[in-house]
């Protein structure tokens, strides 16, 4: 598998994502080799952000207590990880979709990875570039959910059932990430 093929993930149909089912990843090796060092991202350069630009980013950000602050974060991003697989299979058996306990967890792994990495804006001082940022990846995690739900199913091109599925996934996917960013802020 090549990068261009990865980079096609969110927008492919069934050949992208059936080479990655064929690569019958275990999900302990999809914590440790994705999960794990992709979580990772957000907190440090939160971090970074937190104790290099301070006030100038956003009023009231120096004053935040980030060794805490981002420990949690990571240590909540990886529980997210396991909640997320256990949702997907049980979203997806809900609506009469059949999916593998690994293909599930696949998924709960790859979903996330545009929103890991619009993390990498927060090296650039300026709100509206994270703000951009961080819309971009949660487009590009809804397109693959989209994508690897219909994939991963065996389901066709514009299938009200999948659509449907995504929808529930991604809202309890937005709402995990909203109290992330909720926790942020609350300390």
């Amino acid at each position: 598998m090549n990068i261009t093929q990865l980079l096609s993930l969110p927008f492919s149909g069934n050949g992208v994502w059936q080479d990655l089912k064929r690569m019958d990843l275990s999900v302990p090796f999809l914590a440790w080799v994705i999960v794990v060092p992709m979580s990772f991202l957000p907190p440090v350069l939160l971090y970074y952000a937190g104790t290099h630009y301070g006030d100038s980013f956003i009023n009231g950000f120096a004053d935040k207590e980030w060794r805490f602050i981002t420990t949690i974060l990571f240590l909540a991003e990886l529980l997210t990880f396991f909640v997320m697989g256990w949702l997907i299979r049980s979203v997806l058996h809900g609506h009469k979709l059949d999916i593998e306990y690994q293909d599930a967890y696949l998924l709960a792994a790859i979903a996330p990875l545009p929103l890991w990495l619009s993390s990498l804006a927060l090296l650039v001082p300026v709100l509206a570039v994270s703000v951009v940022a961080v819309m971009a990846g949660l487009f590009l995690s809804c397109a693959l959910v989209y994508q690897g739900v219909r994939s991963l199913c065996h389901r066709g091109d514009n299938d009200v059932v999948t659509m449907s599925a995504t929808y529930t996934i991604m809202a309890a996917s937005v709402l995990a990430w909203g109290i992330l960013m909720a926790l942020v802020w609350a300390f």
